[in-house]
């Protein structure tokens, strides 16, 4: 197809006919379709209305006597770490409540990782040379957005219902240390709504990467709404 710019005004014409009796014929159905990213459900929004109408000066303060609706603590108030210990069955101790989306964490942690290195004194990524990174696909544009902009090169996984295919997985992490991570969405993965099986995440678990600064990003930003208590086994093998 030639490109629009290059059409005379007659072609243009031509082109346009057509598109403008396509674009009619689908307002004729009358659709209403919302398509907005991330969008949460009434029900969601919902949960905290009943939390409106009691005293404002009765959830303001933590057990500590700290003001959140100020700067709260580094690690986070203790009361919401135990909320979320208790869903990801955890010590409350293992829990850092971060105040941003896990996609902001998850960035703000592979700069560190770029610049400053993982803990453990490993040199930093940025000063390693040419750095892969697994991606399984489909999978979510906003983690191989991070990739691109940092130059670094990614490496196509596929997906299946019950979690990427681990043996590709395993093959790139234990034979080249410049592959150093791994995308994961375990649970309603995006786009698919796949969630992980439990031997995918022991799989996880027991891989031996060639390099000893390679970090599994596991975004488990799922909704607390849809928890499941079978579920269990699959948070406590790694929250553990």
């Amino acid at each position: 197809m030639k490109s629009y710019l290059t059409l005379t005004n007659e072609e243009r014409r031509a082109e346009l006919e057509p598109l403008q009796a396509q674009y009619a014929k689908v307002r004729e159905c009358g659709l209403k379709l919302d398509m907005s990213r991330g969008k949460p459900d009434p029900t969601q929004l919902n949960l905290s209305m009943d939390m409106l109408s009691q005293n404002p000066y009765d959830l303001i303060y933590s057990r500590k006597g700290t003001d959140v609706r100020n700067y709260g603590e580094l690690a986070g108030v203790d009361e919401a770490k135990e909320l979320f210990g208790a869903i990801l069955g955890v010590p409350m101790q293992n829990v850092i409540m971060g105040g941003q989306s896990s996609l902001c964490l998850m960035y703000d942690s592979f700069i560190k990782a770029l610049v400053l290195g993982v803990y453990g004194g490993s040199k930093p990524w940025g000063q390693q040379g040419h750095l892969r990174f697994l991606c399984p696909v489909p999978g979510y544009d906003r983690h191989f957005r991070i990739c691109e902009e940092f130059g670094v090169e990614m490496i196509s996984i596929p997906m299946s219902p019950t979690g990427p295919d681990m043996e590709l997985v395993r093959q790139y992490a234990e034979s080249d240390p410049s592959v150093k991570g791994i995308w994961c969405v375990p649970k309603y993965s995006n786009p698919q709504g796949y969630t992980y099986s439990a031997e995918t995440v022991r799989a996880f678990a027991a891989l031996k990467p060639a390099a000893d600064d390679f970090r599994i990003f596991w975004d488990n930003a799922y909704m607390v709404h849809g928890f499941r208590e079978k579920d269990d086994e699959l948070l406590n093998i790694f929250a553990r």
